[in-house]
């Protein structure tokens, strides 16, 4: 009895380490839910991920998870759920004395590929992506300073309400329509000194007597258009895809319910904006290309002047050639100085308006003491140089010159915009702009 006692025993003994053998064999908590789960299709691995930034920041580190399981061999039932089956060896091959590594799964290769491209594909539209997912009011500062003219008040009153508030346009307000109705902006100013300046003896009574409606009437002659804007709820994509096809520089927020006027959009506003985020997201191949490469900028026929040029010249060719500024070249071609047309409006604070005859350096003088020198690149930069340097220096364009200083174009903000923003939309280039 006690011999068979002793075996009942040892039979239980054992009995009971089979069960803590395959008890230990099995997978248990959560990675035993793993075995029930499938894996992931090729379609979920390459599905966009959605914004905001924090799924972008997460991407690179998934991709190479994604390798790295595709890539390595598997490992023997602990820790994932994937079976490992030993691949048969065959009778006549001798044994082996170490265990094959089973390399990719075929086909797995093409796999990556296709993965790689499409999220460099994912990359070069991401700029877009990131436009398209904040609204125009996302960019709207807490505090800034809107000015609003009314119809009625005197050319000459408004643009020195400019220079007093240094700001460079505001919406105009039309009391019999109850509406904003245009925008005045230093190209004005400028119409206004070219259409009607004839010499230093002549004083320029439009601009001294008329009022905004008037000039309006005059200058447009029938051809009023309705006043671009945007809503604060549109996408800041919208907002570029409208400064560039309409070819404006100032683009007002209109609330459409209230019908108030927010703020004045500009390329600089909006490439600020982006520029304090695209350290958080991943950067599009083309960053790294140069200008050349890229095909940005304009580099033909490119608008210049002297030191000694006239400023009514100099205001003839922004009226002639609708452009913005214009670089200041001495006579060996180099690149010296560059007259904008924010310089125009210094007339209007100086008040020396009525003798344009002044030679663009005399009438430069008045910002010797801070002006910091003309921005300048060159076509080997790439464009991830290009931005950071116009972002930093708070200019509107840099100026294209060669190893000599001499002018070979000019890209503006507008062509950064199109380049990072709408040319991966698909969106054609415009040609010229104006304010």
């Amino acid at each position: 009895m006690k011999r068979f006692g002793s075996l009942r025993g040892s039979k239980k003994r054992k009995d009971q380490e089979r069960r803590m053998g395959r008890r230990q064999s099995e997978p248990h908590g959560p990675l035993a839910s793993g075995l029930s789960s499938p894996p992931a299709t090729p379609t979920q691995a390459t599905k966009q991920p959605p914004f905001p930034l924090e799924a972008y920041k997460s991407e690179p580190e998934r991709l190479e998870a994604r390798m790295r399981s595709f890539s390595s061999p598997p490992e023997t039932g602990q820790r994932f759920s994937l079976p490992y089956t030993k691949p048969p060896t065959p009778t006549s091959a001798p044994p082996a004395t170490s265990r094959p590594v089973p390399g990719p799964p075929e086909g797995m290769l093409e796999k990556l590929d296709l993965e790689e491209e499409a999220v460099e594909e994912s990359e070069s539209d991401i700029y877009m992506r990131f436009m398209k997912s904040h609204k125009c009011y996302d960019i709207v500062p807490t505090s800034s300073k809107l000015v609003v003219f009314d119809t009625t008040l005197q050319v000459k009153k408004a643009f020195f309400a400019l220079v007093a508030n240094g700001v460079r346009a505001a919406p105009l307000w039309e009391t019999k329509k109850q509406s904003f109705v245009g925008m005045l902006t230093i190209t004005d100013f400028i119409n206004i000194l070219h259409r009607y300046y004839k010499s230093p003896m002549v004083q320029i009574y439009e601009l001294e007597e008329h009022k905004i409606e008037t000039w309006r009437e005059l200058y447009l002659q029938e051809t009023f258009k309705p006043l671009v804007n945007i809503s604060p709820d549109a996408s800041i994509f919208d907002a570029v895809y409208s400064l560039i096809k309409n070819k404006i520089h100032r683009l007002p927020v209109i609330d459409p319910v209230s019908g108030n006027a927010l703020y004045i959009l500009t390329h600089k506003r909006i490439l600020k904006f982006l520029q304090l985020f695209v350290c958080e997201m991943p950067k599009p191949a083309f960053m790294k290309q140069t200008l050349e490469e890229l095909g940005i900028g304009t580099y033909h026929d490119i608008a210049f002047i002297h030191p000694n040029t006239p400023i009514i010249k100099a205001l003839s060719i922004f009226v002639e050639r609708r452009v913005s500024a214009l670089p200041v070249v001495d006579e060996s071609g180099k690149v010296v100085d560059i007259y904008s047309k924010f310089d125009v409006i210094n007339l209007a604070a100086e008040k020396t308006y009525n003798n344009l005859d002044l030679t663009v350096t005399q009438a430069l003088r008045h910002r010797s003491q801070y002006f910091e020198g003309v921005m300048k690149c060159n076509r080997l930069e790439t464009l991830e140089t290009i931005v950071d340097r116009i972002v930093k220096a708070e200019v509107h364009r840099l100026v294209v010159v060669d190893e000599d200083s001499k002018i070979v174009g000019i890209v503006s903000l507008s062509d950064i915009l199109q380049a990072l923003v709408l040319t991966p939309a698909g969106a054609n280039r415009k040609e010229s702009e104006t304010e």
